[in-house]
C-alpha cells in the first residue's frame, strides 16, 4: 500500500509554510505506513531543514511475514505507535548526548493514523548504518545502552515500582503478556511451562529501568567517528536492562561468537553502566552498583530465555534459535530448578 503524503498536515504540525517530500526511506512493518525524509521550508523565518516523518496509516488488508495477522497483532502495533509518540513527547528529552535520540519536532494522532516528525539524524552526522561492528562500534552501542538504562534506573526496594506513564508497562515487543498466540503455538515442553516463571523473574527484578525494547544493530545510527544514536521506540517501556543487552548481542553475533565473547561483552556493558551512574551524580545508585550488577548478571540467561521462548512460538526456524540461545534457556531453567533431561529446540 502506498501511504498518502500528508504535506499540508505535516507543514501545519511543524509550523512551516510548506513541506517537500525528499525520499521514502522504508515501509513500516506489515505495510502499516512509511518513513520518509522531507524538507521543511519557511521563507518568512528563513527556515529550511530536513526532517524525518513517520506516517502510520494501517492497511485495510493486513498481512504478516510469518502469518501472524491477528487482531492481537494489530492492536499491539496500534499501541506501539501510541507509545512511540508518548515517548518522544514526554521522555526523550531526558536523554543526553551519551544516549542520543532524535529530537522531537511534532506529532499527532487522528483516529488510527499517526504523524511523528523528528530530527533527521543523517543531517546531524549520524548517517551510517551497519550490518556488522568492530570493537569501537560495539563499545559505542553498549555504552549507549548503559547510559540509557542509567538515565531511567529505579531501585524498587527503596522507591517502589516505577511508573512510566504512556509507555509499555513491560518493554520489548516479545514480552509474554503481549504474545499469547505465540505461547499457544509453542511446542509443549519445559520452556513453555516455565514461560511465566521466566517472565516473573525479569519483571520482579529489584532494579528496573526503561528498556529500548528493540535494540538491534539496525536501530543504531553511526557517525564517522563511531558515535551512535538510536531510533525506533515503539516498544519502549519498563524492564530489566539485560533484555536490551541480550537482544543487541543476538543481533550482532553468531552462536559461536556469543559464546566466546559473553564475558567480555558483559564486562564492557557493566563498566559503562557504572561510569554512567557516577557521571549522572547518582551517588545512592552508585553505592548500590555491586547489588545491581549481581542481580542483572544473574538475569542475563533469563533475558535470552525470554526471547528464545518467543521465537519458539513465532518463528521456530529462526536463525537466532541456535545452540547458544538454547544453552541460555537451559541455564534459566536450571536456575528455576526445572529439570532438563536433554536440551533441544522443543524443551
Amino acid at each position: 500500500m502506498d501511504t498518502p503524503f500528508a504535506a499540508d498536515r505535516i507543514a501545519k504540525l511543524a509550523g512551516v509554510e510548506n513541506v517537500e517530500r525528499v525520499e521514502p526511506i522504508q515501509s513500516l512493518w506489515s505495510g502499516y505506513g512509511e518513513i520518509s525524509r522531507v524538507r521543511l521550508r519557511d521563507h518568512k523565518r528563513k527556515v529550511e531543514s530536513n526532517a524525518i516523518v513517520k506516517h502510520v496509516c494501517p492497511p485495510s488488508d493486513r498481512n504478516h511475514k510469518y502469518g501472524w495477522a491477528t487482531d492481537t497483532s494489530h492492536q499491539r502495533k496500534l499501541k506501539s505507535y501510541e507509545v512511540e509518540l508518548n515517548w518522544y513527547r514526554e521522555f526523550a528529552a531526558r536523554c543526553t548526548d551519551s544516549c542520543r535520540v532524535p529530537n522531537f519536532i511534532a506529532g499527532q494522532k487522528i483516529n488510527s493514523t499517526w504523524l511523528i516528525i523528528l530530527e533527521d539524524l543523517d543531517a546531524s552526522g549520524f548517517s551510517i548504518r551497519r550490518s556488522s561492528v568492530n570493537d569501537a562500534q560495539l563499545d559505542a552501542c553498549l555504552g549507549w545502552l548503559a547510559s540509557f538504562h542509567s538515565t531511567f534506573l529505579v531501585d524498587t526496594k527503596a522507591d517502589g515500582a516505577p511508573v512510566y506513564e504512556g509507555l509499555w508497562k513491560t518493554g520489548t515487543y516479545w514480552h509474554l503478556a503481549t504474545r499469547p498466540d505465540e505461547l499457544v503455538a509453542m511446542p509443549d515442553g519445559r520452556l513453555k511451562q516455565a514461560a511465566s516463571a521466566i517472565d516473573d523473574k525479569l519483571n520482579n527484578a529489584r532494579f528496573q529501568t526503561v528498556v529500548h525494547g528493540d535494540a538491534k544493530l539496525a536501530n543504531f545510527c553511526f557517525s564517522d567517528d563511531d558515535q551512535v544514536a538510536a531510533v525506533d521506540f515503539q516498544y519502549v517501556g519498563g524492564g530489566c536492562g539485560m533484555k536490551d543487552v541480550a537482544y543487541f548481542i543476538s543481533s550482532c553475533f553468531s552462536d559461536h561468537e556469543c559464546e566466546q565473547r559473553e564475558a567480555e561483552l558483559l564486562e564492557r556493558y557493566f563498566h559503562h553502566l557504572k561510569t554512567a551512574l557516577a557521571a549522572s551524580g547518582g551517588d545512592k545508585m552508585s553505592l548500590q552498583f555491586p547489588e545491581l550488577e549481581t542481580e542483572w548478571r544473574s538475569l542475563y540467561a533469563f533475558a535470552w530465555a525470554d526471547f528464545y521462548r518467543f521465537l519458539a512460538g513465532w518463528s521456530p526456524g529462526h536463525w537466532k534459535m541456535h545452540g547458544y540461545s538454547e544453552r541460555m534457556a537451559t541455564s534459566a531453567l536450571f536456575q528455576l530448578k526445572i529439570r532438563v533431561d536433554r536440551p533441544n529446540h522443543h524443551s
